[in-house]
């Protein structure tokens, strides 16, 4: 299970004990279209590297300040959505990574231990943190070959949904017309020897998925793990006649 992931969305504590004891070994925390904070963000990400679960996180936009707080509180990498061509991707990711490759700024914290970090410490940092630009829009796929060529890009990471609306063809449905985005994402991020992600929430997806080489499938977001627990729960009791 070391290359599936779930997506959660909401600082639940328990959740995360729950899925650690289920053997969930990967996070991806939604910033985006979620409802942590700074401060549940900073206790999550302490939480999460307690547990000895890799956590990254899709920040709530790409600027500078997303990105290097996610870094600073200890996320294992960022996910940055909304990128347009490789000119924007090539700006907005520079913030992931330490000067001379990048221009993150230096926050003494977590990360390095709350103790000051020899020069040494930022190649390592830059090499154990992870940058996907997510490809999302007309824009990115239009690019997404001189994307995934940017030294401050590790990764993609394609929005299926956000990229079927963007290319004009309404709400995503795995068709014809999406896989070929996708095995597009799939066959850049391969031929420059970097790893694609692939949100992949049903068997089709994730057959596709492992097909084309991902190094990761998010599985499964907080809130379909939970509705499938009560639609279990409730369809159990509809076999024992308790409830109608």
């Amino acid at each position: 299970m070391d290359n599936i992931a779930l997506w959660m969305s909401q600082p639940h504590f328990g959740f995360l004990e729950i899925a650690k004891s289920c053997g969930v070994k990967q996070l991806v925390i939604e910033l985006e279209h979620g409802t942590f904070d700074l401060g549940t963000l900073d206790q999550f990400l302490a939480f999460s590297r307690s547990l000895g679960i890799p956590a990254l996180t899709k920040v709530i936009a790409p600027t500078t300040e997303a990105i290097q707080q996610a870094l600073d509180f200890g996320a294992d990498g960022v996910i940055l959505p909304h990128i347009l061509g490789v000119e924007h991707a090539r700006e907005v990711t520079k913030a992931a990574k330490y000067p001379l490759l990048g221009t993150r700024s230096y926050a003494g914290g977590r990360v390095f231990g709350y103790a000051r970090p020899g020069s040494e410490a930022f190649e390592a940092e830059n090499k154990r943190t992870r940058c996907y630009a997510m490809i999302e829009t007309a824009e990115s796929l239009a690019d997404v070959e001189k994307i995934i060529a940017l030294d401050t890009v590790d990764g993609l990471f394609p929005g299926p949904s956000d990229l079927a609306l963007a290319r004009g063809r309404g709400a995503y449905a795995f068709n014809d017309q999406d896989r070929a985005d996708l095995s597009r994402v799939a066959g850049a991020a391969r031929d420059a020897g970097k790893s694609w992600i692939m949100p992949a929430w049903t068997p089709a997806e994730r057959s596709f998925a492992l097909e084309e080489g991902a190094e990761m499938l998010i599985v499964a977001t907080q809130t379909m793990t939970l509705r499938a627990g009560i639609m279990a729960a409730v369809n159990a009791l509809k076999q024992e006649k308790i409830v109608a």
